[in-house]
Parts: C-alpha cells; sequence; structure tokens
C-alpha cells in the first residue's frame, strides 16, 4: 500500500511511533490515515528523529494495511519526503542492515539481532508442546491484551530477539545485558551465589553464570509468570514461575557473531524442553534509552 498525504499529527514515542496524515482519495473526499511505525529507539539509531517529519509535510508513505480498517490503519514501512528524502520506518525497511558490522573480539560490546532471528522465533514458539493446562491458559489470552501496551517487556528467552541495540558489559562479578526495549536490563551474577527461594520473582528472573572458556553459561530462574505479569512472547504464550532457561553465549570465530544456543523448559505448560539458537551481530546502532510511553501502542492488531 502506498499513501500520499499532508502530515496532520506526528507523536515520537516508545514503543511505537505515529503519524497521521490527512490523505486525498480518489472520489474527492479526505481520509484520516494512521500510520504506526517502529520505535523510537530504534528508528533514531538508523536515521529518522523527532526532527525528521513536521506538521504540514507532505509525505508517501509505503507499508501494509490494517486488517481491520485499511483506509484509515497503516504499518509503515518506507517514508518518502517530496525533495526526495527517504527514511525507514521499521526493522522491515530496506536500508536496516546496510550499515557495515565490524567483527567482534569479546561478547563485551552492542549487538543488533536481525528481524529474521526475531521472526524465526516467534513461529517457533507457536509449536512448542502445551500441556493441557498450558493449552487451558492460552485460550483464555486476548492478544489485544499484551502486557508490552502497558510498557512491560515479554520475558526471556524471547526479549533479546528483538531487534534493538543490546549492550553487553562484562565484569569481574556480573555481566549486564541492556535491551533497548522499554528499558530492560538483565544482570549475569557470576560471584557463586545461588538463585532466592522460589515464589520471589522478577521481571527478568534471576540469573547467574559461569565461564566455560570463553563461552558464558547463564541460567536463569525466578521468571514472573504471565498469570501476574511479563508473557513469553508477544502472542501471549504461556509459562509459569516454574521456567528455566539456560544461555550458552559465545563468539562464531568464522564472523565474530555473537552466538546464543539456549534450552526452555516448564514442566507445568509445557510437555518438554524446547531447544533454540540465534545469533546477533555487531553494530553501531546508538543506545537510545527512549522512556516507553503506554499511550503508544496500537491495540487494533495489524
Amino acid at each position: 500500500m502506498k499513501a500520499t498525504g499532508t502530515v496532520t499529527e506526528y507523536r515520537y514515542r516508545n514503543p511505537h511511533v505515529y503519524i497521521t496524515l490527512q490523505v486525498k482519495k480518489a472520489d474527492g473526499s479526505t481520509v484520516a490515515l494512521e500510520v504506526e511505525v517502529g520505535a523510537a529507539s530504534v528508528l533514531n539509531g538508523l536515521g529518522f528523529n523527532r526532527d525528521s517529519v513536521a506538521i504540514g509535510d507532505v509525505v508517501t508513505i509505503v507499508g501494509n494495511p490494517g486488517r481491520r480498517n485499511p483506509d484509515t490503519l497503516m504499518l509503515g514501512r518506507e517514508l518518502h519526503k517530496r525533495d526526495g528524502t527517504y527514511y525507514p520506518l521499521n526493522i522491515a525497511s530496506r536500508s536496516v542492515y546496510a550499515a557495515k558490522n565490524e567483527v567482534a573480539t569479546s561478547i563485551a560490546g552492542t549487538w543488533f539481532s536481525p528481524r529474521t532471528e526475531f521472526t524465526a522465533f516467534n513461529g517457533a514458539v507457536k509449536e512448542w508442546p502445551l500441556t493441557d493446562k498450558g493449552k487451558a491458559a492460552l485460550a483464555t489470552v486476548d492478544p489485544k491484551a499484551t502486557t508490552q501496551k502497558d510498557c512491560i517487556p515479554v520475558g526471556a528467552p524471547g526479549l533479546m530477539f528483538y531487534p534493538v541495540a543490546n549492550t553487553v558489559t562484562v565484569q569481574r562479578d556480573r555481566v549486564v545485558m541492556k535491551v533497548d526495549w522499554m528499558d530492560s536490563e538483565r544482570v549475569i551474577f557470576l560471584d557463586g551465589r545461588q538463585h532466592p527461594p522460589a515464589g520471589n520473582t522478577f521481571l527478568h528472573g534471576h540469573s547467574v553464570g559461569r565461564w566455560e572458556g570463553d563461552t558464558l553459561v547463564v541460567e536463569t530462574t525466578n521468571l514472573l509468570s504471565m498469570d501476574r505479569f511479563s508473557r513469553l512472547d508477544s502472542f501471549g504464550h504461556p509459562f509459569t514461575d516454574a521456567l528455566r532457561v539456560t544461555e550458552r553465549f559465545s563468539l562464531d570465530p568464522a564472523n565474530g557473531a555473537l552466538m546464543r544456543a539456549f534450552e526452555a523448559e516448564d514442566g507445568v505448560y509445557w510437555t518438554g524442553t524446547y531447544n533454540g539458537r540465534d545469533n546477533m551481530f555487531v553494530s553501531s546502532l546508538p543506545f537510545e534509552s527512549y522512556n516507553c510511553d503506554d499511550r503508544s501502542f496500537h491495540t487494533d492488531q495489524l
């Protein structure tokens, strides 16, 4: 879908930016088209910022029409101004991966998870085997009631699949992973401490780690369950406080990518253990830390 119109409203927020266009239809009438685009924390690093568009600008936006209201809602992908200026509007845009990546020598640094990894994870989660309790829990989920509309991110292991800046800092007694999505931060303790008692739960769980050579092995437990707070993914797939995630972070010697192999198990909602693997790449994408605004999340699924 391609639409040309005059910008009448522009909201530069996290987790979604919105642009409203006044579009002239073929019959001469006009309609207000609301365009939902990516997160400010991603777009700013790609060159699109709060000053890129102004009220009164005439722009052309390419994207996907909304499923329910195609004449008034669009998921924007590319924006073109009259002077020929081009801006990407989300992680599916053609220029997102154009930057040249350096080869890393340590897991420390800033990383970016490609959209392909994000899409693959979301598809795979649908196939995870559920118990009868898990199926019953999933059946009660309203996809519009995602916790992210309240600025509460998804839980592990899905969080790190988000295609945003992931900054890893290695310290003597801990590794800190800051994910530029709803101010998320994971702290992995390396000081030999144990997990807290069951029932003491946290948004991103409690993580302890150890080094096996150059590989960081992380075990995360004590995650807040979907019934009380977070969810496994943006579709609302369930987990309980019994969820345990084990991750192994290491560098690919061939291209310097940060490889993560993980397994996740929940003996209450899942019938077995899920194993996955993904790669992140060195990125110059800046860590923006834009505050999440719960008014900037559209509940009408596109």
